[in-house]
Parts: C-alpha cells; structure tokens; sequence
C-alpha cells in the first residue's frame, strides 16, 4: 500500500469513527429527551385520554423501571452478543415503541408501550459508552466525553421545551403525540447509519446473563410500586400492605442468591462486595435517595403548574429554563473548580442549598397562591437548580473513588441502576405526599387551591429528602481518593456496557 492510500485509508477510518460518534451521541440524546419531554405534555395526555392518577403515574414511572431492572442485563447482552447488535436492537426496538405510545388508544396501551421503550432503552443506552470506549484511544476519550457531557446538559434543557413547543402546536391536530412519533424519523436515521458506520466489538470474556437476579429485582419493585400507585384509589386494601412487606422478603432472597452466585460462577448482577467499601454503600444509598426526591418533585411541579395553576405547557416549559440553566452552570462548576480544592463540601453544600431553594418555592407558592407569576418562581428554581449541579456530576466520581478499579465499570452501572429505581419509586410515592392531599371529588373552583397545598405538603418531602442526603454525604471522602475524573469513570463504566449519565 501506497503512503497516498494508507493516508486515504486512515482518513476514512477517521471519518467512520466520528460518524459512529455522532450516531450513538444521537440516540443517547432521544433517549434523555424522551425521560424530560413526557412530564411536560402529562397534563395533556391526562385531559385528552381520560387517564387516571396512577395511569399517569405508571407513565413515568413504567419507563423508568423497565430501564433500570434492564440497564445492567443490557450492558452484559452487549458484551456477550456484540454491542453494535444490541445497539441497533436498542434503537429499533425504543423506534417502535415510541411509534406505538404516539398512536395509543388508551392509557393502559400508553403505559405499555412506555414500559417497552424502557426495556429498549436498556438495551440502547448501555451501548453508548461501550462503543465510545472501543472506538476511540484512551487520549481522544476526554474530548469525546466533554462532548458526551454538554449533549446530557442540552438534553436537560431542551427536553421540556421541545415537549412543550411539541404540545402547544398541537400539529396535524394530534395534541401530544408528536412528543413520541418526533423519535420515528430519528430512530430510523440512527438505525440505518449505525449499520453502516459502528463497528462491531465484544467483550474478551463477557459474564453470563443472571436472569434470575433481574427477575427478583423487578419482582421486587413490582410488588413495592405498584399497591403505592394504585393504594389511595383502591382504598389502601390488605393486599396491598402485604405485597409490600413481601417485597422486602424477595429483597432479601435476591442478597442471598446473588452470594451463592458470586462463589459459583463469579457472575452475579450485583457485586455484593461492593458494598464492603463504605462510600461505595453511602454513595448509593445517596443516589437511591436523590432519585426518589427527584422522581416526587418533576411530576408534582408539572400537575402544579398545569393542573393547578392551569398554565399552557409551553408557560410551564420556558418556567423550568432558569432551573436547567442553573444545573448546567453549577456543575460545570463544581467539577472543574470547586470539588477539586473543597472535596465532599461542594456536594454536602449542593444538598443544604437545594433544600433551601425547596423551602423558598413552598414560601412563594404559600404567599401568591394561584396569582403566582413565573418570574416569582426564578429565584427558587435558580437556587435548586445551583444546588442539584453541585450534587449531580461529581456524585458518581465521589462514589467511584475508594472502588476497586477492576469493579469500576460494575460499580457505575449500579449507581445509575439504583438512581432510576429511586426514581421510579419517587413517581410512586407522588400518590401517597402529593394525590393523597387532594380530594376525590373537586369543584372545578376547588382544583387549584388543593393542588397548591398538595405541592407545598409533596416539597415539604422533598426538603426532608435532601437533608436525609447531607446527612448520607458524611461517609463519602473528604477528597476522592484516586480522583478518578469523569471521563475516566465513564471510560471504565463502558467497559462493562453500562450507562454512567446524570438524567
């Protein structure tokens, strides 16, 4: 070979790696869009459907349990099968099942199909950073993750707008569907490009599926979730309480099964070892915890300002700019200037301030009731948003840092495993802290009002939430010790198919 076609040839090399780049940093961005854009087009889902309350908490909620029970057996599918494989069945599969939430007929196929886009989510998202890891050398990883970093912080902010535009315009009079049937033309291009343009790769020696360790967990989530959401519309029955109390007993049946499989086959879906190393259990008693206060307040803030206060979602989608705007900066921030010289302060400091922006909003939604403007909601929304950066992007390097290195790409898909199972049990605790205080049957005069101490009683939870968090944050390292940064964190996480992203 000519030094013209060895040149032509790594050019064109090149040029496939960053075309495959470019194509998973696509389906990752649907894939966060897909979280932020359904809460804002709720209420209109519930008015046009018929839904009830725990039909549009499932919506939310069905999406992310399918994702988390599924991340890690996505992660390890990956790995055995070929992580372009799975990849391209990922965004196939999330493709259809976007298509089928936009033309559903009813609520119980909304929350269906939102359980299966989960589930497909699982097997995509995964994916991302093991194809990142396998196509690119170590020295050009941290541009690709810086670039990894600011498609998470567009998603956050782009993601309730674009639902709420999507809603508002209400095209071809389809009201929020579009919000779904606007990932079938991005779906296709990414499956179509990604065939042409990843390269396969596998992991050497990849683990064996533990079905039975995903099978507990979801079980266990099931029977935890579901008598909360439909508990207060059932009238709290036996049953109920016992299949949560049960739940605890299958908790206890998968810790004992994952040890037998650890001694057997050293394969278990999780590395109870782990969790000898003390930050590594406080870091993801953390994220359990911040998952289910973000998974309460998103959706009782979207029902406040739609339901109650009976804003339009585009209103409510430019209100929540300031809030992302504030988590982008604050934790660019916290990762690049503070954490460095202030260690665990900065994320203990992130807690107290966005609980004091929670304590702030309860004062402002108490003192201007149903006349509140959204420029009165700036101030706190700006201090959450500050306090939720300072926590989110140094929270998993934080975690990560007294870790095994070899159990690092494990470790990260847990933190993230659990974070989506807080959240999904947040969404279900929205029944008890927020629906619980509003009446059955409203005068449509009465709407507002209830809604408006509902939201004040479900952040009142929220505030004892985060302090709970400070709280867990004193058994975190003053200073992580390795100081693994973020895009060695996530280089190791894509070692193992698994997903390190803030959502």
């Amino acid at each position: 070979m000519t030094s013209t076609d060895s040149t032509r040839s790594t050019d064109a090399g090149d040029r496939r790696r960053w075309f495959a780049l470019a194509i998973v940093m696509t389906a990752a961005f649907m894939d966060l869009v897909d979280v932020t854009i359904v809460n804002i087009a709720i209420p209109s889902i519930q008015r046009d459907e018929g839904a009830s309350f725990s039909q549009i908490q499932w919506i939310t909620a069905g999406y992310a349990l399918a994702f988390a029970a599924g991340l890690i057996t996505g992660g390890r599918l990956g790995d055995i099968h070929g992580r372009k494989r799975l990849f391209l069945i990922g965004v196939g599969g999330f493709t259809l099942a976007s298509a089928l939430c936009g033309f559903a007929a009813d609520p119980e196929m909304l929350v269906a199909s939102r359980i299966l886009q989960g589930g497909m989510a699982a097997m995509m998202v995964p994916q991302v950073l093991s194809i990142v890891h396998a196509t690119f050398p170590a020295h050009e990883r941290g541009k690709v993750f810086g670039l990894f970093g600011a498609i998470v912080g567009l998603g956050a902010v782009s993601g309730p707008l674009l639902g709420a535009l999507l809603t508002e315009w209400n095209l071809f009079g389809l009201e929020w569907r579009p919000i779904f049937l606007i990932n079938l033309p991005v779906g296709i291009g990414a499956y179509l490009l990604g065939r042409r343009f990843i390269t396969e790769s596998k992991a050497p020696r990849a683990l064996r599926l533990d079905l039975v360790g995903v099978a507990l967990v979801t079980l266990g989530l099931l029977m935890l979730l579901y008598p909360l959401t439909r508990g207060r519309e059932l009238g709290w029955p036996l049953w109920g309480y016992g299949s949560m109390a049960g739940a605890l007993v299958v908790f206890g049946a998968l810790v004992a099964y994952e040890r037998r499989k650890a001694a057997r086959d050293g394969s278990p879906l999780v590395e109870l070892s782990l969790f000898r190393v003390k930050s590594f259990a406080a870091g993801i008693a953390v994220q359990t915890v911040f998952g289910i206060g973000l998974g309460v307040f998103f959706l009782v803030w979207t029902l406040y300002m739609q339901v109650g206060l009976g804003w339009s979602a585009l209103r409510a989608g430019l209100t929540g700019v300031p809030f992302s705007l504030a988590v982008s900066t604050a934790a660019g921030m916290s990762v690049q200037k503070l954490v460095p010289r202030f260690g665990r302060k900065v994320l203990q400091a992130g807690a107290l301030v966005m609980a004091a922006g929670v304590l702030v909003y309860i004062a402002e939604a108490h003192r201007y009731g149903l006349s509140i403007a959204s420029w009165q909601m700036a101030l706190p929304l700006v201090v959450m948003g500050a306090g939720m950066g300072l926590i989110v992007a140094p929270l998993t390097d934080a975690v990560l840092s007294e870790v095994p290195r070899e159990h690092s790409g494990s470790a990260s898909g847990l933190i993230n495993t659990v974070q989506q199972m807080g959240n999904a049990l947040g969404l279900g605790l929205v029944s008890v802290v927020f629906f619980g205080e509003i009446g059955d049957r409203l005068a449509p005069a009465a709407v507002g009002p209830a809604f408006v101490r509902a939201f004040q009683h479900a952040l009142g939870w929220v505030a004892a939430v985060l302090v709970v968090i400070f709280l867990l944050m004193f058994a975190l390292p003053k200073r992580p010790a390795q100081h693994m940064d973020g895009a060695e964190a996530e280089a190791d996480a894509g070692l193992e198919g698994e997903r390190v992203l803030v959502s």
